[in-house]
């Protein structure tokens, strides 16, 4: 009975290597078990955002073929810890190096949910007052208020919270070896920035539009009262207190490029020169994977009822998570609610990547998913995978109890990841038209 039993748990471990996955489980007899059955199950469950509940389910691999992804990589988080996490496809086709799960993803958009961890620190040390005028921290540069914003003051609550009213959507970054421009002058649009010059588009405080370039002159806040840079201060603060020891903001990146995905356009083609760099690190900076941003996920929901403050104590995570002027737009995340569960969540587009994370506010369950293609479209099928194999409540796209398409919290996460993807395409063709 023991031989038996030792040579079914060398089977199942035989699995966990060769298939580049990591699991935690209570008990490496039936935990494990049912977990790996979980794992078959959301590999062959994918479904799409027009699909309904009778709709056949796809395979993740077949899918990934469909959509020309090279790479994908996600992690699930049940009962407040990583239950698993999986690395599909390669990491770098040429090279055939395949994504394993410490491969390192750029994160894109979600680089600005921990920005704003970062921000909250300095506020929960009384270095930072959220709701005072930005210039009164801004040494190095200063806001050139106008008649647009109708003498209306801009504060960092607003510029976290994309309510403060300002342009630039998004960064296309910068080939590899390309000048980077400084901070001031990506907010000032000088050249060699490729962006234009951060300023106001509305007042602040009208309404919600998403701006990138307002969280840049967050990462000039965080320099300038700290004296460190931004990679830097991320780092001490942030990250490593969370325990996020495969993750940086460093622009551009210093570490083993075989420990770095190679991006690929929607046609598979792989991007020039391997991946952009983003000197915007706040916006669009951070190297990471689904186990470290699961670690982010895990701790924000365990601050948010208390039990635990690593970075965050459980009133600063409260008001990180507050919607503030926009129903959905907290500071650095989107909060949406659907049969009756809350989630906090954020998704990301950088050339060649694209991903997206949620994770509940009650319960402790979450997801991440990161995929080295400028078609993010498998990501929302992952999603509806995971939400049925694991019963969740408001994460799918379409109700699986209708024979009809329906819209939950996941909508919201797609639609955001579309308009993120829609927007490089902007900054592509505008681009062209600039060297016409």
């Amino acid at each position: 009975m023991k031989s038996h039993k030792a040579k079914y748990l060398l089977f199942i471990w035989m699995i966990f290597f060769l298939t580049n996955q990591k699991i935690c489980a209570q008990s490496p007899d039936s935990s494990t078990a049912e977990i790996l059955k979980n794992i078959h199950a959301v590999e062959n469950n994918l479904a799409g955002i027009n699909g309904t509940a009778k709709d056949s389910a796809w395979n993740i691999l077949s899918r990934m073929n469909h959509y020309k992804v090279k790479g994908v990589s996600f992690a699930v988080i049940h009962n407040y810890k990583i239950e698993w996490a999986k690395g599909y496809g390669w990491a770098d086709e040429n090279a055939q190096i395949p994504v394993s799960t410490e491969t390192r993803f750029q994160a894109a958009s979600i680089s600005k949910s921990l920005n704003a961890v970062g921000l909250l620190k300095l506020t929960q040390e009384n270095k930072l007052d959220l709701q005072a005028d930005i210039n009164q921290y801004l040494t190095s540069w200063k806001f050139p208020y106008d008649a647009i914003s109708k003498g209306k003051k801009i504060s960092t609550i607003e510029l976290l919270s994309h309510t403060a009213g300002l342009n630039v959507h998004g960064f296309e970054g910068y080939q590899t070896g390309a000048p980077l421009p400084t901070i001031v002058q990506i907010l000032n649009g000088q050249p060699p920035a490729n962006s234009e010059a951060i300023r106001s588009m509305i007042e602040p405080g009208l309404r919600s539009e998403y701006s990138g370039g307002g969280i840049t002159i967050s990462q000039l806040i965080v320099m300038d009262i700290t004296g460190m840079t931004y990679d830097q201060f991320m780092q001490d603060e942030v990250l490593t207190p969370l325990g996020m020891t495969g993750s940086s903001y460093e622009q551009p990146s210093k570490i083993d490029s075989t420990l770095l995905a190679t991006g690929y356009t929607g046609n598979g083609d792989e991007v020039p020169d391997k991946y952009h760099v983003y000197p915007e690190q706040a916006a669009a900076g951070l190297w990471t994977n689904p186990t470290d941003l699961s670690k982010y996920i895990i701790e924000t929901q365990l601050a948010w009822e208390g039990k635990s403050s690593k970075v965050l104590n459980q009133t600063t995570t409260h008001l990180r998570l507050t919607p503030y002027g926009d129903i959905h737009a907290a500071l650095g995340v989107f909060i949406d609610s659907t049969d009756g569960r809350i989630y906090f969540q954020h998704g990301g587009a950088n050339e060649g990547f694209r991903c997206q994370y949620m994770g509940s506010l009650s319960g402790g369950d979450g997801l991440v998913i990161m995929v080295n293609s400028d078609n993010g479209a498998i990501i929302p099928e992952i999603m509806n995978s995971v939400s049925r194999v694991y019963h969740w409540k408001g994460l799918t796209i379409y109700h699986l109890n209708q024979n009809k398409p329906g819209f939950s919290f996941l909508w919201t996460s797609a639609s955001l990841l579309l308009l993120l993807s829609a927007s490089f395409l902007i900054i592509r063709r505008n681009k062209r038209k600039r060297m016409k």
